[in-house]
């Protein structure tokens, strides 16, 4: 009888065991996808959906937090919390945009923890350094980049960086000011690479993290009426690339690996060769193995596709994916690589796409999610 019993006792925690590890593996499939949005129409600020790593699907959104234009979204290296731009309309040069932080809880909801001034007007893009001890903004209507603190409770404290940005270029009606549009660090986390599509340059500063503050360095420019948006890092650290949003083209550069200053070495369309269109960039990435790179069209309504050469940094374009929507303002590809999730501004929907590991084009999975006016897409985790 002891027998029996030691052995129904055993069988019950290999059950047990079992079932939990199930379980466990459950929920591991699943990331957590948070959405920013304009929230001129129907939106009312950040939703919060799930994405199955082996299927591709999305889970119904739900809205975790009313705020307004939360336009661009940055999560906590931490996985704890998650930052929000308010990009709100150009009210005068005395508007000082603002950063907004949030608490991520344990079912993906969010609570507010704190909102601080950004110091300029127009505030369009947000990214963290990798400790997650200062955020820096980018501030489309100001021309300018700040940096502010970050707690370990995630938050935010007065501005303790920052750097206006001078001059114009050659389009009249696009660059007749500067208009910084994206803000990105390094790999060392001591430099900070800003997209200025008012300017055509990238401007690259030192960043001092004892102080907070950060020193102009250098610049590499686009060609001529370019308008350099957003930027991405080759994950070997030896090449960049900016998408340039009114000639709808990427220019590639090589990183200096001492200094960090950047020198441009190609210049290629997103575009096929025969779209008569009218047409603006808006996203670029590099693959997370590094091999492929993506830009979104917003007119063509598509993700350029192209191939990285591992030597050299040249790209080859290997075609376009339509997103099954309009205005492609932003994608992301999930942290595990096999997915890329495209946001349509114009017609509201998230779709997602499974990435060939092994040519890089981009696979309809054929799901998709209902957002109002998407425009930026984050994973946590």
């Amino acid at each position: 009888m002891a027998k029996q019993s030691l052995f129904c006792i055993f069988a019950f925690i290999l059950l047990f065991t079992a079932c939990d590890g199930e379980s466990q593996s459950v929920d591991d499939m699943h990331t957590s996808v948070y959405v920013g949005t304009y929230t001129r129409g129907e939106s009312e600020g950040i939703y919060h959906l799930s994405l199955n790593h082996k299927t591709g699907e999305l889970t119904v959104p739900v809205l975790v937090a009313e705020t307004a234009n939360p336009s661009f979204l940055a999560v906590h290296s931490s996985m704890k919390f998650l930052f929000a731009v308010s990009e709100m309309p150009d009210q005068g040069q005395g508007t000082s945009g603002a950063l907004s932080a949030y608490a991520i809880e344990e079912d993906g909801s969010l609570t507010f923890i704190n909102k601080m001034e950004t110091g300029s007007r127009g505030p369009c893009h947000v990214s963290l350094n990798e400790p997650g001890s200062h955020a820096f903004v980018a501030h489309y209507g100001g021309g300018s980049v700040s940096v502010l603190p970050v707690a370990e409770n995630g938050q935010l404290s007065a501005t303790s960086g920052f750097s206006q940005h001078r001059g114009s270029s050659v389009n009249p009606e696009r660059q007749s000011a500067p208009h910084a549009h994206s803000v990105f660090l390094d790999a060392a986390q001591k430099r900070v690479y800003v997209a200025d599509l008012g300017l055509d340059r990238i401007v690259i500063y030192n960043f001092d993290r004892a102080n907070g503050s950060i020193t102009e360095q250098s610049y590499a420019g686009v060609p001529p009426g370019g308008g350099p948006r957003h930027f991405t890092f080759h994950p070997s650290g030896r090449f960049a690339y900016t998408n340039n949003e009114l000639t709808s083209s990427v220019t590639g550069f090589r990183v200096d690996s001492v200094t960090g200053d950047l020198s441009a070495f190609q210049t290629i369309s997103c575009l096929p060769n025969d779209f008569e269109g009218s047409n603006s960039t808006a996203q670029i990435l590099t693959s997370n193995d590094g091999r492929f790179l993506y830009v979104s069209n917003r007119g063509h309504n598509s993700i350029a596709m192209y191939t990285i050469d591992q030597m050299s940094g040249q790209l080859e374009a290997i075609g376009h994916q339509s997103t099954m929507g309009e205005t492609p303002r932003n994608f992301n590809i999930d942290p595990s690589g096999r997915f890329l999730i495209a946001a349509n501004q114009a017609s509201d929907n998230l779709v997602v796409f499974r990435i060939n590991d092994q040519t890089g084009r981009l696979e309809n999975t054929g799901h998709r999610a209902a957002v109002p006016t998407p425009v930026c897409i984050v994973y946590r985790g």
